[in-house]
């Protein structure tokens, strides 16, 4: 009951921080933020706070989250590219409301735990990839949606636009020449890109390669393909 309560705490939260569109509040109801912590975070799950989840990344505020994922404006039939699992909390969101995402991580440790929990939560419409996000998922492009939960430079990675169909969605943090950091959200047309500035974020940094993992592909598991 305690838990309950908690979580209904902050969906009305979340509504009165403008996340308002009701299939994203329902996913987010659906999704157990606990089962993305380490056990000394349990009884944070339902704080709008950012927590850590090891090796210098940290789980996004469920506020953040939801912006985020209302922003990129998803549908059923929907295609998404994610950067960065980190926990899979996002991840896991995002799969309630799109028909397959793509998911890399560059920490296989990290990896390997969000998939054990898609696993269990029977999430078979995620596909992960260990590898360097910004070189995005050529193989399985166009997306229709692209979503990145860590900060690139001033600039968003090329290889990530050139990946975004037609009428496609990328949202992402930019880091400005003051170190300050910016969200965006672009949209690409026949022959540019419309973008606009959202608001400020703080994310870990976009890391170049993996340090020590060699890049693979896999799905958590064979039903994980399943349109």
């Amino acid at each position: 009951m305690i838990e309950e309560a908690r979580k209904i705490r902050l969906i009305m939260g979340l509504r009165r921080a403008g996340v308002t569109e009701t299939h994203v509040l329902s996913a987010i109801e659906r999704v157990p933020r606990e089962a993305f912590l380490p056990p000394l975070f349990h009884d944070q799950a339902y704080d709008d706070v950012a927590l850590p989840i090891g090796l210098g990344q940290t789980i996004s505020m469920p506020s953040v989250v939801g912006y985020m994922t209302q922003q990129l404006e998803l549908h059923d039939r929907h295609k998404v590219l994610e950067i960065g699992t980190g926990s899979g909390y996002q991840t896991a969101i995002l799969a309630r409301l799109c028909r397959r995402i793509y998911t890399i991580e560059i920490h296989k440790e990290l990896l390997r735990e969000a998939e054990q929990r898609f696993n269990q939560l029977r999430l078979y419409n995620i596909v992960t990839h260990c590898a360097d996000g910004g070189q995005g998922w050529a193989a399985q492009a166009p997306f229709d949606r692209i979503i990145m939960t860590c900060a690139a430079m001033t600039e968003p990675p090329r290889n990530l636009l050139n990946q975004l169909a037609v009428g496609g969605i990328i949202i992402l943090p930019l880091t400005d020449p003051d170190g300050q950091q910016i969200l965006y959200k672009l949209r690409r047309t026949e022959d540019d890109y419309e973008g606009e500035q959202l608001w400020p974020v703080k994310f870990v940094p976009l890391l170049p390669k993996p340090a020590t993992h060699n890049s693979t592909s896999m799905p958590v598991s064979e039903e994980r393909c399943r349109a």
